[in-house]
């Protein structure tokens, strides 16, 4: 099978590597050159855009930052749209506007292509692990099509709904994402200011009421989880204005539904606030260093 992956960023390249190493063909396309570069090294084939990776592929891949690249990407002039031979499967993992994604689909369809909405979740860790988890919006048929390629990238593949359920699925996963991972910098920062040692309270935390995905697997504090973020300098890992996005993105669909989300607007709120002071690019566990500050 061929595959054209498209955006090659801190999730991307890692799953494209993936990819790789399961023995498919794979063309790549991103803006940055040394992305492509480093896939071209263990074997892809870089392209000059997006239309030259997509042409001769059975599956086209796209992991873009927001909404509107993947418009431009699929729908703009030269698009894919244009240049994906007849047949080929359109597969979006990004994480997108509800409406954007049944937009995309609806034209993509109308032009004959089979399309799904299917962001995932899992972090660079997982993406490196191949152990993401996919929440696919679409036809069921279709899905069980890329069922197989899916799984060399992530380990729990789920069949949420029609166009759009992919990323509903996922915007309720990542508010409650950046609620989890405020309240546990705020737990901790509690804790530390009154003399425990963070390894200790995570430990214990871990063990009883208050344990979640980001005091276990993503820990916020410095030296606490080798691996994590947290320990490289924030650096790596989700950034914050990509989580400030997706909480937006559950704003948006709250107040179009009237359906209260307090707890997800303080987090944006917090989010905001820490962005505005130039942590844009840190993982978004670094939401530590705002309550710490204080």
């Amino acid at each position: 099978m061929h595959i054209a992956f498209i955006g090659l960023g801190n999730m991307g390249l890692p799953m494209a590597r993936n990819l790789l190493k399961a023995g498919f063909t794979l063309s790549v396309f991103d803006l940055v050159a040394e992305a492509m570069s480093t896939l071209a090294a263990e074997g892809a084939k870089a392209c000059t855009s997006a239309g030259e990776a997509a042409r001769q592929a059975d599956v086209i891949l796209t992991m873009l930052p927001a909404s509107q690249h993947v418009e431009q990407i699929y729908l703009g002039d030269g698009g894919l749209l244009v240049n994906a031979r007849a047949g080929a499967i359109l597969v979006d993992c990004s994480t997108i506007a509800p409406a954007v994604a049944r937009k995309v689909a609806q034209a993509a369809e109308e032009a004959g292509f089979p399309m799904l909405d299917a962001p995932v979740s899992g972090g660079t860790a997982g993406a490196a692990a191949g152990t993401l988890t996919f929440m696919v919006g679409g036809a069921a048929e279709v899905v069980e099509q890329v069922r197989p390629l899916l799984e060399r990238m992530g380990k729990n593949i789920y069949h949420a709904g029609s166009h759009g359920a992919g990323q509903i699925v996922k915007m309720c996963n990542n508010m409650m994402l950046g609620i989890l991972m405020a309240g546990t910098a705020e737990a901790l920062n509690l804790g530390v200011a009154h003399g425990l040692d963070p390894k200790v309270l995570s430990e214990i935390m871990s063990k009883s009421s208050g344990r979640n995905w980001a005091l276990e697997v993503y820990n916020p504090w410095p030296g606490v989880m080798e691996n994590a973020p947290a320990s490289k300098g924030y650096a790596g890992g989700f950034g914050v204005d990509l989580m400030l996005k997706d909480l937006g993105l559950a704003l948006e669909a709250a107040i179009a539904s009237k359906v209260a989300t307090p707890m997800g607007a303080q987090a944006r709120g917090l989010y905001a606030l820490h962005s505005a002071q130039g942590n844009g690019k840190l993982d978004f566990s670094s939401i530590l260093q705002l309550l710490h500050a204080s």
